[in-house]
């Protein structure tokens, strides 16, 4: 598939989550979740892991600092709120959601691929001054640095001690996927049901 096209699902099922009201929303993000777990298990835990003190604090801030009625009703002030837990529940999947989304992406689109369609999706803003290629070629820079480094800080520290052997001398190449007619029509297209949904009702104003 077009990586430019897998970049706008993701981006839009990123972006999609935010406005999904229930139950779309509890099996958006188990469908999420799934295929987190199915494409991308070891880095979805390691992912998760990370922002673990991250889901424990969003959950803890709605959960018992948003007001409404307690859901120990002996015990009113040390009970969360079931407002909260609902706002908690629902902040929490999205964060799970993006996370699950973006664990899928990184372990099966190369760096390259992710960056070309990076470059497909904000080729429009040219007509706006904005120079695609060189935000391109820096992020390709930035994602190449960061795999070396990782790759080399795992043998010896004394590598960041050295320039004479890096990637800098490494050529970089910047891979250009055109959007054919059906890639245009399948963006369009699922634009046309977003705003169709939102519209109906469907998704939070």
């Amino acid at each position: 598939m077009h990586s430019g096209l897998i970049l706008f699902f993701c981006l839009f099922g990123i972006v999609s989550v935010q406005f999904l009201v229930m139950p779309w929303f509890g099996i958006a993000v188990a469908c999420y979740a799934l295929l987190g777990l199915c494409l991308a298990p070891a880095r979805l835990w390691r992912m998760a892991r990370r922002i673990r003190f991250l889901l424990a604090a969003i959950f803890i801030l709605f959960a018992w600092f948003t007001p409404g009625e307690a859901v120990v009703a002996s015990w009113p002030i040390l009970s969360p709120s079931q407002e909260g837990l609902v706002l908690a529940l629902i902040h929490s999947g999205r964060l799970l959601a993006v996370i699950c989304i973006v664990a899928a992406l990184l372990e099966h689109l190369p760096a390259d691929r992710l960056v070309s369609g990076l470059y497909t999706l904000c080729r429009p803003l040219v007509v706006l001054g904005v120079a695609v290629d060189r935000l391109a070629l820096r992020l390709l820079l930035v994602l190449r640095y960061v795999d070396d480094a990782a790759v080399e800080h795992k043998r010896d520290w004394r590598y960041w001690l050295t320039d004479d052997e890096g990637v800098a001398d490494t050529p970089l190449h910047l891979r250009f996927e055109p959007f054919g007619w059906r890639e245009r029509g399948l963006v369009i297209g699922v634009l046309g049901v977003f705003a169709v949904l939102y519209a109906t009702g469907y998704l939070l104003p």
